[in-house]
């Protein structure tokens, strides 16, 4: 289970105010890619707190609410959307996101714990933490939000875009999207420079 160790440790190296970061929404064929920055205090505790991945989302939920609403962590999230996602590559998109949630923060943490590798450009004193969410509290907190808000974000595209199922796939690739997908052809939430898009785009020009 996530602790504090990490952010311990860097506070004992002298930096006082401390994030953690992390995304979610890197692999889906369609959506933003979303990111959230959260600060709890130096003695949190969470019994059931964990990386999102890992938990059902009906508790996804009540500790989105919980995290959200305790005056004593301060959070901010960020997106990056489809279009912005094919001009500039999804994992720039992420980092983009990171830097964005970050930066939002007030006051500016003296460091990041960012999920998974080194984010160039960053625009704060990180270090990575490869399986973040799963060791850090501040991590996991903001895996929560990431997730949370995007899932929040692909139910009401499904309402504006039916047919595709986002509701239910959140914009994986899934067996149920890509038939939508070749039935309807792209929307315009789908991330075209995804091979299984761009591949259909192409098929249709060449009609």
């Amino acid at each position: 289970m996530p602790d504090l160790s990490h952010e311990r440790h860097w506070r004992a190296a002298g930096f006082a105010r401390i994030a953690g970061i992390d995304e979610a929404g890197r692999g889906p064929l369609a959506g933003p890619v979303t990111a959230a920055a959260v600060v709890v205090p130096e003695d949190y505790e969470h019994a059931i707190l964990n990386d999102s991945k890992q938990l059902a989302e009906k508790r996804r939920e009540a500790l989105y609410e919980e995290i959200t609403t305790d005056p004593r962590i301060v959070w901010a999230s960020a997106r990056v959307e489809a279009e912005e996602i094919d001009r500039i590559n999804i994992l720039r998109a992420t980092h983009l996101a990171m830097a964005r949630a970050f930066e939002k923060l007030d006051p500016r943490p003296e460091l990041a714990l960012i999920d998974g590798r080194p984010v160039k450009s960053f625009p704060g004193e990180h270090r990575a933490l490869v399986k973040g969410d799963s060791l850090s509290l501040s991590i996991a907190a903001a895996s929560i939000i990431a997730k949370v808000e995007r899932d929040r974000i692909m139910l009401a595209f499904a309402e504006c875009f039916p047919g595709y199922g986002f509701e239910r796939h959140k914009g994986y690739g899934t067996a149920a999207h890509l038939e939508a997908l070749n039935r309807l052809g792209p929307c315009p939430i789908h991330r075209k420079s995804f091979a299984p898009v761009a591949q259909l785009e192409l098929k249709l020009d060449l009609r």
